[in-house]
């Protein structure tokens, strides 16, 4: 409202002296409305609702620094804690050669799906053990993120390509199955949470970040502030 009356008083002068309003009065009064029309008009401070409800509803935040990157800290370690039972069938640790468990892995899984990789399918049961125990361990620490991310990511590719081979897609995206949830839909989640950690780091509290600190010698863009 302010903004528009001293617009509105700076229409008036210029008009007067359109019309050959030449006083020293006329000219003084002139000079005072432009001095109050470049006055800086004081802004309304934002407020959490204004936040919610205005336009940055609407806008992607392009730096991950500061309160932005606190999601990505229980993101990270639940989900390498998750991830590390999958590595350990039939035991504690991972590749328990000999237990049900590992055996049902190897003939129902391996073998009939997974029989064009060269060498014994043993081998690549192993591995997949060793990848997702040991690579979510890492995940969760934060630790090597960036190649934990990456083969955790190919582990769980894996499992989206058998679930997809064995069952099909289930009528996806609209289709009803009987345990509620795709088969195929668990690693599907698992791998995009891998491929972001994969693209950005560990994040906050993580021994990469301690790591990156001690030997970097970059400044950290942003400077850790909201650049929301």
């Amino acid at each position: 409202m302010m903004k528009s009356f001293r617009l509105f008083l700076v229409s008036l002068c210029l008009l007067g002296n359109c019309e050959g309003f030449t006083s020293p009065k006329s000219n003084f009064a002139r000079k005072s409305v432009l001095l109050m029309a470049d006055e800086p008009v004081e802004e309304k401070k934002e407020t959490t609702l204004d936040r919610i409800t205005g336009p940055k509803l609407f806008k992607t935040v392009t730096n991950w620094n500061g309160i932005h990157s606190v999601p990505l800290v229980p993101l990270r370690i639940m989900t390498g804690l998750l991830m590390i039972h999958h590595g350990s069938e039939g035991g504690f640790g991972p590749a328990n050669f000999g237990t049900p468990e590992f055996q049902g892995f190897l003939d129902f899984i391996m073998k009939p799906y997974f029989g064009f990789l060269p060498g014994p399918p043993a081998v690549w049961a192993a591995i997949h053990d060793y990848i997702e125990f040991f690579g979510g361990a890492f995940f969760a620490i934060g630790f090597l993120t960036r190649p934990a991310a990456l083969s955790l990511l190919l582990t769980m590719m894996s499992a989206v390509y058998f679930h997809l081979s064995a069952v099909g897609s289930q009528g996806f995206p609209l289709g009803h199955v009987q345990n509620y949830s795709y088969d195929f839909e668990e690693p599907m989640l698992y791998s995009l949470i891998f491929l972001m950690f994969w693209f950005n780091g560990a994040g906050p509290l993580s021994v990469d970040s301690i790591i990156y600190n001690q030997i970097s010698t970059e400044k950290e863009e942003g400077g850790g502030e909201d650049t929301q």
